[in-house]
């Protein structure tokens, strides 16, 4: 596949995008705003001489790991406007509340010719940060034609994803050699984009090490620990997905009892009356953290319905088993859970952080776990031993510490690009 028959095929299947924004706006009305921004019309052009720095993070994890370099990118170079573009709603939100004033938060448009280009005149960038692995052909050939620097930090490409890209030889290796830099986390990750044609890769470490906590955690904390009180033993299932909690029931249903207390936090918001509605038909008691009201003694399950309090969850937590892990999803974002000394429990599925997942379980900050049998075992061992998670913890804090500085090296990556 080249770049024409990329386009023609991201048009013909356009109407399935909007179809599916309608569809999830009905749970998450967020994904029903801001339509005309997804074709690259936004409410006002930019007017302003600066230069300005574009970063693209598309949902809450990569938001927050681009908030530390983000702050960076504004106290070095003060002469320069900023913008944050987003793909999710959850995203957007999130930026909403942590971004510094005066910097501009909009949809990235869909990977079209029109919605590009109406972008790109728009705000005009100098330069531009995409997070991961975001790769889209057509924002990046436009990019690479107006001979707008474009960076791919923060860069990690799975075994599974490589073999994907690997299926469109030439369109993968053109648009990675269209970017200016490529700064990837691991030393993994820069063999699988150099396997897949990319020039030589840079290694900066992961931004997510550098994230801090939100603005709003330490309220959020004592407003949640006055909820629960003082003296129960609380865990976490943290941004479970679908499937996972129905597992997590079976296998754990006999150790739901007071006073320890589980927080199952989903982590998509469309999906809270879901997980409801199984706790109901587990015959669960629960409540709701969305109710503000004290729990009550019978209470097993505490719904974390909200969004943005995760650290606070992690805090609150004696340990965290993490979502995504249980099926075969990659797993989510481990470090914000060590980096409060919150240990962490991992399923066999960690691809999406496989060397920050290794890395914990050797240092002793996690332990990991291959079969669903194994969990109550686990479960029950961390629960009958706050000292082994006080001790976990600890390592977790300077597992973390030790990784700082990805932000400052992507700074010294990129500062000769920007102009």
């Amino acid at each position: 596949m080249n770049l024409f028959w990329y386009t023609q095929l991201t048009r013909l299947i356009l109407p399935l995008f909007f179809l599916r924004l309608w569809w999830r706006g009905r749970q998450q009305p967020g994904y029903r705003l801001h339509w005309l921004e997804r074709l690259g019309h936004y409410p006002r052009p930019r007017t302003e001489s600066r230069p300005l720095i574009w970063l693209h993070a598309v949902s809450v994890g990569e938001t927050r790991a681009a908030l530390p370099l983000l702050r960076s990118l504004a106290e070095q170079y003060p002469d320069h406007a900023f913008l944050l573009t987003h793909t999710t709603p959850t995203g957007r939100e999130t930026a909403r509340a942590e971004v510094p004033p005066g910097i501009q938060r909009v949809y990235l448009p869909y990977d079209l010719p029109g919605a590009v280009r109406r972008f790109l005149e728009t705000f005009t960038p100098t330069l531009g940060f995409l997070l991961e692995t975001e790769l889209w052909p057509r924002l990046i050939h436009e990019c690479h034609h107006r001979h707008i620097p474009l960076v791919l930090a923060n860069a990690r490409l799975s075994e599974r994803s490589a073999r994907r890209y690997a299926l469109f030889p030439t369109l993968t290796r053109t648009l990675l050699n269209q970017l200016s830099l490529i700064a990837a986390q691991s030393r993994a990750d820069a063999q699988r984009f150099e396997a897949l044609g990319a020039p030589p890769v840079e290694l900066m470490g992961n931004l997510k090490f550098d994230a801090p906590p939100p603005c709003a955690h330490d309220a959020a904390f004592q407003q949640i620990r006055q909820m629960i009180g003082e003296n129960r033993p609380v865990w976490i299932a943290a941004s479970t997905r679908e499937g996972e909690e129905e597992l997590l029931l079976k296998h754990l249903g006999s150790l739901l009892t007071p006073p320890c207390l589980l927080v199952l936090a989903p982590r998509h918001p469309q999906r809270f009356d879901a997980v409801a509605a199984l706790l109901e038909e587990h015959h669960i008691p629960y409540q709701r953290r969305s109710a503000q009201r004290p729990l009550s003694a019978e209470t097993t399950v505490l719904l974390g319905d909200s969004m943005g309090e995760m650290y606070t969850w992690y805090r609150l937590a004696q340990y965290a088993l993490i979502g995504g892990t249980l099926l075969p999803l990659g797993g989510q974002n481990l470090l914000e859970a060590l980096s409060v000394g919150c240990p962490v429990l991992l399923g066999p599925h960690t691809f999406n952080f496989a060397e920050a997942s290794s890395a914990a379980v050797a240092c002793g900050a996690a332990r990991q776990f291959f079969t669903l049998d194994e969990l109550p075992r686990l479960v029950r061992e961390f629960l009958e031993n706050p000292t082994l998670c006080r001790s976990m913890g600890e390592q977790g804090r300077s597992f973390v510490e030790r990784h700082r500085g990805a932000t400052a090296t992507l700074l010294g990556l990129v500062r000769k690009l920007v102009h």
